[in-house]
């Protein structure tokens, strides 16, 4: 492990922002800010922004400087990728501005029922072979996770590159009779008028150097019946690896 990531990973002990539980304590379901985030951390009752799979957190901590009123979460198990967004918050001084170093699997031990306001899902991997949909993060277990941290009036954002995730995703919302809000296989057209949809992250950057076409979904789950449709497991190998993250 090269020595600037032992740096980071040091300093995010540092960082007040940054709530790095213990494995054991995850599975358990006791992180302390379950359900009081809004009161124990942030001191307000802002409605509160998820971001899955954040990366280096700049798109939440974007939305932070753009949406003063609100608060914001981003989530990633790679410590080293969440330095950016926490050192970043730090050096800015971003009080509605939180991270959280876990798997996505494990958000029911973070937060409590209804305590999401929204939810973002930023270019995540489509998991395209066929054998791997349930690990999508719009499959149905996952859209159960999420259910259970929204509130009724909660919605999910999906922005993406892929045709495929786009298309995959419509079709189990409209299977499960979800709420569909918004959806467009380019966005471009509304960039201007959209400040949420208008920050670039690194990952939109290259795409867009590709060539490629960002689509977007917004919805929302109160009121699906999810009888069936198991809620996503914490893999037992998890145990071991997944507290690193590394």
């Amino acid at each position: 492990m090269g020595k600037n990531k032992l740096e980071r990973f040091a300093e995010n002990a540092t960082f007040a922002c940054l709530h790095q539980p213990p494995f054991e304590e995850v599975v358990q379901g006791n992180y302390r800010l379950k359900g009081h985030w809004g009161t124990d951390y942030f001191g307000n009752g802002n409605p509160i922004t998820l971001e899955l799979g954040c990366g280096k957190g700049e798109y939440t901590c974007a939305l932070a400087e753009a949406y003063a009123s609100r608060n914001f979460i981003g989530m990633d198990i790679k410590g080293a990728r969440l330095w950016y967004g926490a050192k970043h918050a730090e050096v800015q001084r971003l009080r509605n501005v939180a991270f959280a170093r876990g798997r996505i699997e494990t958000i029911r031990s973070f937060f409590g029922r209804g305590e999401i306001a929204e939810i973002w899902i930023t270019f995540p991997d489509p998991q395209l072979k066929t054998r791997r949909e349930k690990k999508r993060l719009t499959s149905p277990g996952f859209l159960r996770l999420y259910q259970y941290l929204l509130s009724p009036e909660g919605v999910v954002h999906l922005k993406t590159d892929s045709r495929e995730l786009h298309l995959y995703t419509l079709g189990v919302l409209q299977g499960l009779k979800a709420e569909i809000l918004e959806s467009y296989t380019d966005i471009d057209f509304l960039l201007k008028n959209r400040q949420d949809l208008a920050i670039p992250t690194r990952y939109e950057q290259m795409f867009r150097a590709e060539g490629k076409v960002i689509s977007y979904v917004r919805f929302k789950l109160s009121g699906v019946d999810f009888t069936g449709y198991p809620t996503v497991e914490i893999p037992a190998m998890l145990g071991i690896n997944a507290a690193e993250g590394r």
